[in-house]
């Protein structure tokens, strides 16, 4: 029977709060392309100032793509000393059968086992930060995965309700949240509320605060209807739930704008008005990051007493094992991560 490795004791690695300690980066479904960015991340440290990593997952998977220095840790602390001249890897057990680019049920558990010490960790305080890598979610469903997705899990295993997370899109000078996620256009508009705006909008400023160094974060709010509703001739939620809430978060001090028309909101001039963009769908949030930079965005969930970020890209099943996949996105979320794990210690 398989198993993963969790810890559960705040006290084991000396608790959180003791300062920066390496990442732990999931290497995510090993028949994907996870493995290859995380290794090749590890190549490229110097050059991009990362902090210290080590990485979860599958011996053989990582043989698969790398033939770079690996060397198997037994515990976190290891890491910081392996790092400079190997990649330090925690395994779990190696799926089999296993071919890059070829997913299925035990890759998906060898996944799923990877996240679940990857969580256990960075809540003992072994680890500073959790970075995850791509996993397939139809994969994972057919093993008894309950959860939308690594976030959901994440949350649950931290003990907090999925609806007091957010989801923040990261790139080099735009931050954006969805107030809305994983829903049909269809149903957006009758499950935006007032009092869900204002969770985003909080967990946003509290995330920057914490995680960004930002004492007084500055937000911008998006309309849902093309130009914001022109005064109620193109839709009524501005007038209905965006501006209370607006008018909400200013009263208990947050300094916040809007609602704007999302067409104007994300060209450079309008970007260096405020740190983080609330938008109301999934789209709205996502498109201007991955336009503007597709290979750097960063997924990175606010709310969670851990930090969590994630490249943002998928496991490219149909490129792994070829040598091609880029590492940039997986770059920028170890490096936000380090970043982010600082800020925490500092603060």
């Amino acid at each position: 029977m398989r198993s993963s490795t969790i810890v559960e004791d705040p006290g084991a690695a000396g608790g959180p709060g003791i300062g920066p300690g390496p990442l732990a980066v999931t290497m995510g479904d090993p028949a994907g392309i996870g493995p290859e960015v995380v290794a090749k991340a590890w190549a490229v440290r110097t050059a991009h100032g990362l902090d210290p990593f080590f990485a979860i997952g599958s011996r053989r998977a990582l043989a698969a793509v790398f033939s770079g220095p690996v060397e198997t840790i037994a515990h976190p602390e290891a890491a910081a000393e392996v790092f400079p001249r190997a990649l330090p890897l925690l395994p779990v057990e190696d799926p089999e059968p296993f071919a890059p680019g070829v997913p299925g049920a035990d890759c998906a558990r060898t996944a799923l086992d990877s996240l679940e010490l990857g969580v256990g960790l960075v809540r003992a305080g072994a680890a500073a930060g959790l970075v995850t890598g791509p996993v397939a979610k139809g994969e994972l469903r057919a093993i008894g995965f309950v959860h939308p997705g690594q976030t959901e899990f994440v949350a649950e295993r931290c003990g907090v309700a999925a609806g007091a997370v957010a989801m923040m899109m990261v790139g080099p000078d735009l931050k954006t949240v969805p107030v809305t996620i994983h829903l049909p256009l269809s149903e957006v508009p009758r499950t935006l509320t007032v009092e869900l705006v204002l969770a985003r909008a909080r967990t946003t400023v509290k995330g920057l605060q914490r995680d960004f160094g930002l004492p007084a974060p500055r937000l911008a709010v998006a309309g849902l209807n093309p130009h914001a509703g022109e005064g109620g001739m193109m839709g009524r939620e501005e007038a209905e739930v965006i501006v209370p809430a607006i008018e909400a978060l200013r009263a208990e001090g947050i300094e916040v704008t809007g609602p704007h028309s999302a067409d104007a909101l994300f060209h450079a001039a309008a970007r260096a008005g405020y740190d983080a963009a609330l938008c109301m769908y999934h789209d709205q949030a996502l498109i201007p990051v991955k336009t503007l930079y597709f290979d750097e965005g960063v997924n990175m969930t606010l709310g969670l007493p851990i930090l969590r970020t994630s490249p943002d890209h998928g496991t490219a099943f149909g490129i792994a094992g070829r040598g091609v996949a880029s590492p940039r996105s997986m770059i920028a979320a170890i490096r936000l991560a380090g970043q982010c794990a600082r800020a925490r210690a500092a603060g």
